[in-house]
C-alpha cells in the first residue's frame, strides 16, 4: 500500500466513524454529539447502553444509511464497539464493490 492509498483508507475510517457516530445518535436518540463518543465505546454494556431493541434498529440503520444487509452467516462481534462496527461496514461495502466489479456486464445484443 503505497501513501495515496493509505491516506485514501485513513480518510475513509475517519468519514465512516463519523458517519457511524451521527447514524447512532440519529436513529437511537443518543444524547451524545459525535465528539463525546469515542472510537473504542461499546455499543452495550458500560458504554453507549444499547440492549435487544436498539441492536435491532443498528440492524436498520445499516441497511438505510449504509445499504448493508447483516446476514444470518456474518459474526456478530461487529456490534462490539463504534470501531468494530465501522471496521464491518467499511469490509462490507469493499466485499461488496469487489463482487460487483467481477460481475460480467451482461450484454444487450442478441
Amino acid at each position: 500500500m503505497d501513501r495515496a492509498e493509505l491516506e485514501a483508507a485513513i480518510a475513509e475510517r475517519k468519514e465512516t466513524l463519523l458517519n457511524v457516530k451521527r447514524g447512532l445518535i440519529e436513529r437511537l436518540n443518543l444524547y451524545h454529539t459525535p465528539e463525546q463518543i469515542d472510537d473504542d465505546t461499546p455499543l452495550f454494556g458500560s458504554g453507549l447502553k444499547l440492549d435487544s431493541v436498539d441492536a435491532t434498529e443498528l440492524l436498520v440503520l445499516l441497511d438505510k444509511k449504509f445499504g448493508i444487509r447483516v446476514g444470518e452467516g456474518d459474526d456478530p462481534s461487529y456490534m462490539r464497539s463504534v470501531n468494530t462496527l465501522t471496521s464491518f461496514i467499511i469490509e462490507k461495502k469493499r466485499s461488496d464493490a469487489s463482487v460487483n466489479s467481477s460481475d460480467p456486464v451482461p450484454s444487450l445484443e442478441q
